[in-house]
């Protein structure tokens, strides 16, 4: 069995990769474009209709000028943060975004706030790019539709199985349909502009454009730019991943990052731009993007399923984004104490693996939760996203402020402005999205705050525990060997006793079998059988009326223990029966698994358990 489950392994993930493979696994700028940048990118699939969806009730076909400059304010907010993220990664190349920059300018809490709300907000990606990929495929299939929730799973499984698979064949993947999408929206941006300008609109472009009515309020254009910064998720994500570049990993990591912001603003612009053109407005059973390309290109053509294709493949790829930077945090976060020392550990394919499967088992719940709706997902999604933008800021100013490097003021007053803007953006998408959902990412923020600093507290108590000074060592190792004693509780007289009572009579000292009787009759014959046995260690027996073996021997143990001279130790053998099967493990009381998790809690004696294999 376990070389059937091995060879599955390898079959699905490939073979273990050695620790010089290393490089070879990173991604060039060709590569950690498309897979660090999915997620901003895709977003243009749905932060679109995300601001539709606020203006249209209320305004109706003269929603388009305001979403305009809803749209020219978050791209101008994405620049910043491109400019303020550059910085961040000449400082931090250890990766790790808003939670390093905080850790180190703040403190613990502050950092790990800004942990918390990144690894929810890389868990609500993974969710929401999956559901929304699965509505692309929904819009062009509608006979799916009853399917949904199972189609957004198995699409979070195969992402799973391929970034287990290591960074290099993950980039391969998950980059080229990054790529496929980049090109078909351009063509449909191109081809649908071109259609307006040399065929005319099919609509009347006076009214598209005319300004809307006194019904446009602060509140209702804050809303919906609250909605819309669902565009600017995953930014950080090149700047909390730039270990994953090859060398040299800041310039590439730096390069990307423009890279990424030019990509966004020609097709988050022109994808906002033909939704006017061709008045397209959000409908239950058809995405935006669908509707366009329908105008564009004509319903049933071609490009028309080429553009859903693209759209749903770079929907479910942008989870990818947060399967490279939530298991790179994690690890972080790991080797800092904060979370459990396994997300620190590399796998065969040279990736966190652990990380790639709790993100995965996270988001699976939070689709089953929120049944692979975007509407009912979004509104968790940016809060967190924006506490992470303004910590890593603030600890960036701070930074400028207290090191005064070359050029510091300048760097300052960069970094203060994102603070100061992302901030105000923070409180606002706070307040618009409150009781849509945005309280229960706060709720969830703080949990997982609270769960880290416990962890924290365990790790230090356990060091502390440990820990030895030279003069504590010299003082506690003996000089000789140690007068040991031997306790081997025996229920029966069985090959499983054997073979233990072997093993502590070779460890040597005072040796002694123990039994706890419940029955005088059975007690008795197993007297005669173990006097018929001939050897030279004694049998000690204590009687019970209450059947409470466990309960007994521990007192046996604890008192034996307490008599022992200083530089003498108790040492408890334990026969172990293991079976072939798991579900024989059922068959069988386990007492001995129990006796030991009770025995593991005294830190004085020694616990072996010797294992006795049977058919």
């Amino acid at each position: 069995m376990p070389g059937t489950l091995k060879a599955l392994k390898s079959t699905l993930l490939g073979k273990a990769l050695g620790d010089s493979a290393q490089e070879s696994e990173r991604y060039s700028i060709k590569w950690g474009l498309p897979i660090l940048s999915s997620d901003a990118i895709s977003s243009v699939a749905y932060a679109c209709e995300e601001i539709l969806l606020v203006f249209v009730p209320v305004l109706g076909l003269l929603s388009f000028t305001p979403m305009f400059g809803v749209v020219g304010v978050i791209i101008a907010l994405l620049f910043i943060l491109i400019l303020c993220y550059r910085q961040t990664i000449d400082i931090y190349p250890e990766g790790g975004g808003a939670y390093s920059v905080a850790r180190d300018n703040f403190g613990p809490i502050s950092s790990l706030i800004s942990g918390s709300a990144l690894i929810f907000g890389y868990v609500l990606t993974v969710a929401v790019s999956a559901a929304s990929g699965a509505a692309a495929i929904v819009s062009a299939f509608p006979d799916l539709a009853s399917f949904k929730v199972a189609v957004t799973i198995v699409f979070i499984v195969l992402l799973m199985l391929g970034n287990l698979r290591g960074i290099r064949e993950a980039s391969i993947i998950f980059g080229l349909p990054t790529y496929f999408f980049i090109v078909a929206i351009l063509v449909m941006i191109v081809t649908g502009v071109g259609k307006a300008l040399f065929t005319g609109t099919p609509v009347d472009i006076e009214v598209t454009f005319a300004q809307p009515a006194k019904d446009l309020t602060l509140f209702l254009f804050l809303r919906a730019f609250s909605s819309g910064c669902s565009a600017l998720t995953g930014v950080e994500a090149i700047s909390n991943s730039v270990p994953n570049f090859k060398e040299p990993a800041q310039k590439n990591a730096k390069k990307t990052m423009v890279l990424l912001g030019v990509i966004v603003f020609f097709i988050f612009g022109g994808v906002c731009l033909l939704a006017a053109l061709y008045q397209v407005t959000p409908l239950s059973n058809i995405t935006v993007v669908a509707q366009i390309a329908q105008a564009v290109f004509g319903s049933g053509s071609a490009m028309f399923y080429v553009v859903q294709i693209a759209t749903a493949l770079i929907l479910l790829l942008a989870a990818n984004t947060a399967y490279n930077g939530l298991p790179q945090l994690m690890s972080l976060m790991a080797a800092h104490h904060y979370l459990p020392h396994r997300f620190a550990d590399k796998g065969t394919r040279l990736v966190f693996s652990n990380g790639i499967i709790f993100a995965t088992v996270a988001s699976v719940l939070l689709i089953i939760f929120f049944e692979a709706d975007t509407h009912r997902l979004i509104p968790l999604y940016a809060v967190g996203v924006f506490i992470s933008f303004t910590v890593a800021q603030a600890g960036m100013f701070k930074h400028w402020v207290t090191e005064k490097s070359a050029n510091w003021r300048q760097k300052a007053v960069i970094n203060g402005s994102g603070a100061i803007i992302t901030g105000i953006v923070c409180v606002v998408i706070g307040g618009m999205k409150f009781t849509q959902g945005a309280w229960m990412a706060l709720v969830a923020i703080a949990l997982l705050t609270f769960l880290m600093m416990s962890i924290k507290r365990h790790y230090d108590g356990v060091s502390a525990d440990l820990a030895l000074s030279s003069s504590e060592v010299r003082r506690l190792v003996f000089r000789q060997a140690p007068q040991n004693h031997v306790i081997v509780p025996m229920q029966t007289i069985n090959r499983s006793f054997v073979k233990a009572l072997n093993y502590a009579i070779g460890l040597g000292g005072t040796i002694e079998v123990y039994h706890v009787g419940t029955n005088a009759a059975v007690t008795e014959k197993l007297k005669e059988n173990y006097k018929e046995l001939h050897l030279d260690v004694p049998l000690v027996i204590d009687e019970t009326s209450y059947r409470n073996i466990n309960e007994v021997l521990l007192k046996h143990v604890d008192a034996y223990a307490n008599g022992l001279k200083e530089h003498e130790t108790l040492t408890v053998v334990m026969p172990q029966l293991m079976v072939r099967k798991w579900w024989h493990y059922t068959l069988h009381n386990q007492t001995s698994i129990f006796l030991e998790t009770a025995l593991l809690g005294r830190k004085d004696i020694a616990v072996v358990m010797i294992p006795y294999l049977v058919d």
